[in-house]
């Protein structure tokens, strides 16, 4: 996980944790912890509305998620 590029790519939209994880449905507590790769991953269907939010590209979506 790209910790940084996702944090950018959140900046770039004026997200905080706290917006992206409402706009996820999730906790920010729980955002945090898929960020900061602690036990959790994102599911697909997160990584699909991250793409969405923040017009990713293929390439960007595994360079975040999958490196």
């Amino acid at each position: 996980m790209d910790k940084a590029m996702l944090e950018s790519k959140m900046a770039l939209y004026g997200d905080t944790r706290k917006t992206l994880a409402e706009y996820l449905g999730i906790s920010e507590r729980s955002l945090i912890s898929k960020i900061n790769e602690r036990g959790t991953e994102f599911k697909q269907g997160e990584i699909a509305a991250i793409k969405k939010r923040y017009s990713l590209s293929e390439d960007e979506v595994v360079n975040i998620f999958f490196n």
